[in-house]
């Protein structure tokens, strides 16, 4: 029986020298985020957990073809596959997930209106397309919360409640995330107006 208190570092060594046993733990250990991270964005458990099986026989395939070499970080580099295979899934099915409209964020403000000219509309794909990419550049904490808030319009209550941290927890890495995302936008001196 492998040590549950084994890095996921040294389980990953381990899986890879032949020990199978080692990615059960892996497994277990992180199941219930990535699912839960990937039922946030599609809302639906069957497709959730078709995901979560391709998610999870990509990562062995990585694994077993020596692709893994993000040491330390093998939750994040699951949860980035997980999340990549989302994508995918709406792009083939043409279809993006639900979001609530609340006081602080307009779900109608990132489609294009048709009164607006063919300009404006491009700037605001690219203002939106900006932001996507500096959410992807946030550390994983911080881009859940933001996710979460944005795109699915959870309360910060359920945020709370889904990653298992109080709320004060919840509403300091969306304050954050909102710092790095300025400092980020000032770096790259992007103008994240909307037309």
């Amino acid at each position: 029986m492998l040590s549950k208190s084994l890095s996921d570092l040294e389980l990953v060594r381990r899986y890879t020298q032949g020990e199978e046993h080692a990615f059960e733990v892996l497994l277990h250990r992180h199941k219930r985020k990535v699912w839960s991270h990937i039922f946030l964005m599609v809302r639906d458990r069957e497709i959730t957990e078709d995901l979560f099986q391709e998610a999870f026989i990509k990562v062995v395939n990585h694994l077993k073809e020596g692709k893994y070499n993000e040491e330390g970080k093998f939750l994040a580099w699951v949860m980035r596959i997980a999340h990549n295979l989302v994508i995918d899934h709406f792009r083939r099915n043409k279809k993006m997930p639900m979001v609530r409209s609340n006081g602080e964020y307009d779900v109608f403000a990132t489609h294009a209106q048709p009164e607006k000219n063919v300009e404006e509309r491009l700037v605001n794909l690219q203002v939106d397309e900006d932001v996507r990419r500096l959410i992807t550049k946030l550390p994983p904490e911080q881009r859940e919360v933001v996710m979460m808030r944005t795109y699915l319009g959870m309360s910060f209550k359920e945020i709370a409640e889904h990653t298992d941290v109080s709320i004060n927890t919840a509403l300091g890495r969306m304050r954050y995330a909102l710092i790095n995302m300025r400092k980020m936008v000032k770096q790259h001196g992007l103008q994240l107006e909307r037309a």
